[in-house]
């Protein structure tokens, strides 16, 4: 269980060092977006998994972004950035690619379809790939959004 944690965690970090990369911001940032991204992957996985606590993904996913912004928000002003060029880049890994997908195909589904059995299973489709991307978006954005107002005075000390 912890080598799966440690491998998702690398992977994160590699892909929010990735996004950094093309997102412009300083090379000295990419520290600390890929250890955020790997922390909150790790523990958005971790969350999951029924061998700790069964969350389902919306929940984990919204816990772990609400870590990835206490750390974005307490690190970045070491690196001298604001808070948000640490936080979008580490929470990147975790956008529900899956479902996204899922809703696309669905909606191609829906307008190629002819029979309304077809159709109606496609609509289907649509709609819970649909409301589960967005759930989890929505998670995510209030999760890393809370240490942003919580912490008003640190996360814009890097902007004044």
């Amino acid at each position: 269980m912890v080598e799966d944690i440690l491998e998702d965690s690398f992977f994160a970090a590699m892909a929010a060092i990735g996004f950094a990369s093309i997102s412009k911001v300083p090379p000295r940032t990419y520290i600390l977006c890929g250890s955020a991204a790997a922390v909150g992957h790790g523990l958005r996985y971790a969350l999951m998994s029924a061998d700790f606590t069964g969350i389902g993904i919306i929940g984990a996913s919204a816990i772990a972004a609400f870590v990835i912004g206490m750390i974005a928000v307490l690190f970045a002003s070491l690196v001298k950035v604001p808070a948000e060029a640490c936080l979008f880049p580490a929470l990147l890994p975790m956008i529900p690619g899956m479902y996204a997908y899922r809703a696309i195909e669905a909606i191609i589904g829906c307008l190629s379809e002819v029979n309304e059995d077809g159709f109606n299973h496609s609509l289907y489709l649509l709609s819970y790939n649909g409301m589960y991307c967005c759930a989890i978006v929505l998670g995510m954005a209030i999760g890393a959004n809370i240490p942003i107002f919580l912490m008003k005075r640190i996360s814009f000390q890097a902007t004044r």
